[in-house]
């Protein structure tokens, strides 16, 4: 005997497939699709490499869309099959199967959707991640190790490659600031809901008494914009400084000044790159991560412009705390902005951040 419950979750699957049918135009996408083929297929495609991979990355993104819906349709409308299979034939040894195949479905639908509220025009983008400690020497550079980890193990889930642009490790542990580039399809899209402070309160390891202690790190996400964006550098507005650079734990350490930090003094934006042994490369890293920042800087004040013009209440970005990991005397992890929380404080810190970040989404989506 197959369960109302079983039933009722399986109609509303099909319910949700059929919702993402109407709202998609797949014989738009097709049509887009079949457009670019047309352009990758012209004699002088790859005459302008940066061009061409930028057409690529678009078919494929769009390719995606449609192929996972269709790959979603087709699991749906086979688990139909099995359970009405089930009902007809009696047979209860399909039960189990029947069960696990819907609760794939019904993950594979929360992360297909996750994707599809990604619409700003540089949520696709790459994404630059900063973490620098609060007050609390190592005992909040610990916590920025933590939260470095897990954004690591949050980027090996989605197959995403992460590469240190610069990392300056703390005096006993930890690290003191940290910044990476996280490359993949939407990377930027995701990580924005990461933007903020994040609090930690746990039993402290580097106290010998044992007490609890309060930990803060701020989280700085941008884009990595392209050269199509314009943004305009003074040279002489740029104070350019080289040093010797430290890696991670000590190691590759170099014996030039090849490490660089760039400062813009108007904006006050400082950026810096050592990951290269080249100073030129570092220059030019250093350059990236420079017109990314001033990018978002102007975009976040086109939106307080907008926002006072409006009359909004603004949440300060920078100093809100948007999250606490609570590890004594109990265990939770709780979004502020969402409420979104969970008891598993392992599964966060090993990069189950998904949750999260769709919780954050899906508000935006419904404030707009």
């Amino acid at each position: 005997m197959i369960e109302p419950e079983v039933k009722q979750d399986m109609r509303e699957i099909a319910n949700r497939i059929t919702q993402l049918r109407g709202s998609l135009d797949l014989d738009l996408k097709q049509e887009q699709i079949a457009n670019y083929e047309e352009k990758m297929s012209a004699p002088d495609f790859w005459d302008d490499q940066n061009k061409a991979q930028k057409v690529i990355s678009e078919v494929n993104a769009i390719k995606s869309v449609v192929e996972q819906f269709e790959g979603l349709a087709t699991e749906s409308d086979d688990t139909m099959l099995m359970l009405e299979l089930a009902e007809e034939e009696k047979d209860e040894s399909l039960v189990s199967d029947i069960i696990e195949s819907i609760k794939q479905l019904q993950q594979k639908l929360e992360n297909y959707e996750l994707q599809l509220l990604l619409n700003e025009p540089y949520d696709k983008f790459n994404a630059y991640l900063e973490l620098h400690p609060g007050a609390g020497g190592t005992e909040s550079q610990d916590w920025a190790e933590m939260l470095l980890r897990m954004y690591r193990r949050w980027a090996d889930k989605r197959d995403f490659k992460v590469d240190t642009i610069d990392f300056l490790p703390g005096d006993e542990a930890g690290v003191k600031s940290v910044t990476l580039l996280i490359k993949g399809h939407n990377a930027y899209g995701y990580l924005k809901a990461e933007k903020g402070v994040h609090r930690l309160v746990r039993i402290s390891p580097f106290d010998s008494s044992g007490r609890r202690h309060t930990s803060f790190v701020s989280c700085d996400v941008v884009p990595e914009i392209d050269d199509e964006v314009e943004i305009e550098i003074n040279t002489e507005d740029l104070k350019i400084d080289t040093y010797r650079a430290s890696g991670a734990g000590g190691q590759h350490i170099n014996t030039t000044d090849s490490a660089v930090r760039i400062t813009h003094i108007p904006s006050g934006v400082i950026v810096t790159c050592q990951n290269e042994r080249s100073q030129i490369k570092n220059r030019e890293q250093a350059m990236k991560m420079l017109r990314s920042k001033l990018y978002e800087k102007k975009i976040e004040e086109q939106q307080q412009a907008l926002a006072e013009i409006r009359g909004e209440q603004q949440e300060i970005g920078w100093g809100s705390q948007i999250r606490s990991y609570v590890f004594h005397p109990y265990s939770m992890v709780k979004d502020h902005r969402t409420n979104v929380e969970t008891g598993n404080t392992d599964a966060v810190m090993d990069g189950e951040l998904d949750p999260f970040i769709d919780g954050y989404l899906r508000k935006q989506i419904d404030q707009e």
